[in-house]
């Protein structure tokens, strides 16, 4: 029996010892693939994709392709492994246009372990998901009752209060007639007999419609060109929400002409295709906070851009046909406003959401402020201006504080509310 025991006891240690040592390798396994993350990420991804060409093949599945000891050789010196007449080696480079690969001395034989097994990844599918409209539609239905059903039911209450009056009508008729009352009819005057027999009603009547409509009309004109709101269908989407608030690129990469022009101006697709030459497609998670739409619209979009710059993925060279982009214009002064954004920006060093919202929250671009003399003139009055070291505003500043008595100056104040400072 103590034999039995022994021999269980043993048994027992020698599972546990090996389902802990199965589990130590998986997580050592998953600990290589993050750091080998974070190594391709800082060494490789300015050339390279796991899915996808890009100044180099792509990356995942190499493991399969070639040898780990081949591959070793290759990371850290590769022209030295062309130039000793490697077969696989010549073949890779001249397949891609005898493009130099960087040789990466520097890693040591662990990191590059770490990388092919990051690269040896399964790919993730992502989830089946429907974006835009649909989505909307569908986040509207599960959150309340739509309008169309809460309208249907005030109609059949109303349809049922219409018939409980016409029946109550015919039992007081029926009432009448069989008690043989009967009912006092006074003739009257039709009502707008009356009215126009009531002197003051009609005086009265006639002020108030000349003032209800000189309201209306006045806030009907002041709505022209007051576009608040203004939220159009862009040729090619462009989320403010991923590339400013998540990616955090700062306005000014894009509208570099705020800091020294009038106007902020569209960028030509080049600055798109400063990024977007290696990134061709939208590899977001999802389930993201700033994810508005699928992957496959977010990446169909990618392919916009190409087809307007008449760039190929696959060969990594421009074709030479090139598409015009429609863009639509969101944000339109009179042509009898003078505006400067270099004014703003360089020198009143305001932020562009001041006056275009929270664009890092925006997914699709809308107009945040009316844009109202009203609401330039408000903001002249009420914003300080930023004096501190700033030498544009040195000299004015030192004598408009000793003739106004205070140290903080608005825009107002000097000489902002002039007609002629915008009108001219």
């Amino acid at each position: 029996m103590k034999k039995v025991g022994n021999h269980n006891s043993f048994s027992r240690i020698f599972f546990l010892c090996l389902a802990f040592m199965l589990t130590f390798s998986t997580l050592s396994f998953a600990q290589d693939a993050a750091k080998g993350k974070e190594l391709f990420n800082s060494n490789c991804a300015a050339c390279h994709k796991l899915d996808g060409t890009s100044t180099g093949p792509a990356l995942r599945g190499v493991a399969e392709r070639h040898s780990a000891d081949w591959l070793h050789k290759w990371i850290k010196n590769s022209s030295g492994l062309i130039k000793s007449g490697d077969a696989a080696a010549v073949k890779v480079f001249n397949e891609w246009k005898q493009v130099p690969m960087n040789s990466f001395p520097n890693l040591t034989d662990e990191d590059i372990d770490n990388i092919i097994a990051y690269t040896s990844e399964v790919k993730a599918e992502p989830k089946p998901g429907a974006g835009g409209a649909g989505a909307a539609q569908g986040a509207a239905t599960d959150n309340g009752v739509s309008n169309m059903v809460i309208l249907g039911a005030l109609a059949v209450v109303l349809a049922m209060l219409v018939i409980m009056l016409l029946l109550v009508k015919k039992v007081l008729s029926k009432v009448v007639e069989k008690n043989g009352l009967t009912i006092n009819e006074q003739k009257s005057l039709p009502i707008w007999k009356a009215f126009v027999k009531n002197q003051f009603a009609v005086i009265v009547s006639v002020i108030t419609l000349i003032l209800v409509g000189s309201y209306f009309a006045f806030g009907f004109m002041m709505q022209i060109g007051v576009d608040k709101g203004y939220e159009p269908i862009q040729p090619i989407h462009f989320s403010h929400k991923i590339h400013v608030g998540e990616n955090g690129i700062d306005c000014k990469y894009c509208h570099s002409a705020a800091r020294t022009s009038k106007t902020s101006g569209i960028p030509s697709l080049n600055v798109c295709m400063n990024c977007h030459k290696n990134i061709n497609e939208f590899t977001g998670h999802p389930d993201s906070t700033y994810v508005d739409y699928s992957r496959e619209y977010y990446t169909a979009e990618i392919q916009k851009i190409y087809d307007a710059v008449g760039w190929d993925p696959i060969a990594q060279e421009y074709t030479g046909e090139e598409k015009p982009v429609k863009w639509v214009r969101i944000h339109n002064l009179p042509d009898f406003v003078y505006f400067n954004h270099s004014q703003h920006v360089s020198i009143a060093g305001l932020e562009c959401q001041t006056c275009h919202g929270p664009v890092e929250e925006m997914e699709v671009m809308r107009q945040h402020s009316p844009l109202t003399m009203g609401w330039c003139i408000d903001c002249h009055r009420e914003t300080d201006v930023k004096i501190n070291d700033n030498a544009y505003y040195a000299k004015i500043h030192e004598e408009l504080s000793k003739k106004y008595g205070v140290e903080k100056l608005t825009a107002a104040q000097m000489g902002g509310t002039e007609c002629g400072k915008c009108h001219y």
